[in-house]
């Protein structure tokens, strides 16, 4: 019923018709619910904490946090984006665009946790992102498109500005696995990947072997925090194969 809601709320004006063909599509709910319940699945305490969250688009996923008590701050670079939470969820919202003036995170205070799920690959500059998210939150919780790849890549690529849930400039990055463990170690004490991964076809769970379909996205997840996090559901490596969640 919900979603209902939304797609009536995008709908009634011409200006919201693309926020509904790019947040609201079956294919993208479907993605948010698989990375959400992988995320409610880790056993990490979330409940009641100061969150920031970063290229939220609609507010999606603020939704998580604010069902659990949490203080959360959703933020995208796009104006469009951000009036639309507010009035969708009636919480403050900001304007920030983290690529071109990073240093606008510390702006807004200290967080218990910065929220980055996708949207790491939007960005061109993902090292310096992570540098000042280290500054700004205890911990970070980072979903992200990668490449494949053994070595340390960042691999910045193109994208579509016009679309609402690209890149705001045009360019964002598809780095591999070990850049974002490594990066994340640089401005973090301690480093994990969840032991499984979101029930989605775009998050593999052998990286031995890469896509038969180089077309299709692949994604992980991973975790980062200046103290110890406690969780049998997390490693302090970065696997070659994940568990199966659903076994």
């Amino acid at each position: 019923m919900s979603r209902v809601k939304d797609i009536l709320f995008a709908l009634r004006n011409s200006e919201h018709i693309r926020i509904y063909r790019d947040f609201l599509s079956d294919h993208y709910q479907q993605h948010n619910l698989a990375r959400l319940q992988h995320l409610a699945s880790l056993g990490l305490e979330l409940d009641r904490k100061h969150v920031l969250e970063v290229g939220a688009g609609i507010g999606d996923h603020s939704l998580f946090y604010l069902y659990r008590g949490c203080e959360v701050l959703p933020t995208d670079g796009r104006p469009e984006n951000v009036e639309f939470i507010r009035k969708r969820l009636g919480i403050r919202a900001e304007v920030l665009d983290p690529e071109q003036h990073p240093g606008q995170l510390s702006t807004l205070g200290k967080f218990d946790i910065l929220h980055c799920y996708g949207f790491l690959y939007h960005i061109s500059n993902p090292e310096i992102f992570l540098e000042h998210a280290a500054k700004t939150a205890h911990t970070i919780l980072l979903e992200t498109c990668v490449s494949w790849g053994k070595d340390a890549q960042k691999n910045v690529v193109s994208e579509q500005a016009d679309v609402l849930c690209q890149a705001l400039h045009g360019k964002g990055c598809r780095p591999t696995r070990p850049w974002v463990f490594q990066t994340l170690q640089q401005h973090f004490k301690h480093v994990y990947c969840p032991r499984t991964q979101p029930k989605h076809a775009e998050f593999p769970l052998n990286w031995e072997q890469p896509f038969a379909n180089p077309a299709l996205l692949s994604r992980a997840v991973f975790v980062a925090s200046h103290a110890p996090v406690a969780s049998v559901k997390l490693t302090s490596e970065l696997p070659l194969h994940y568990d199966d969640s659903s076994k």
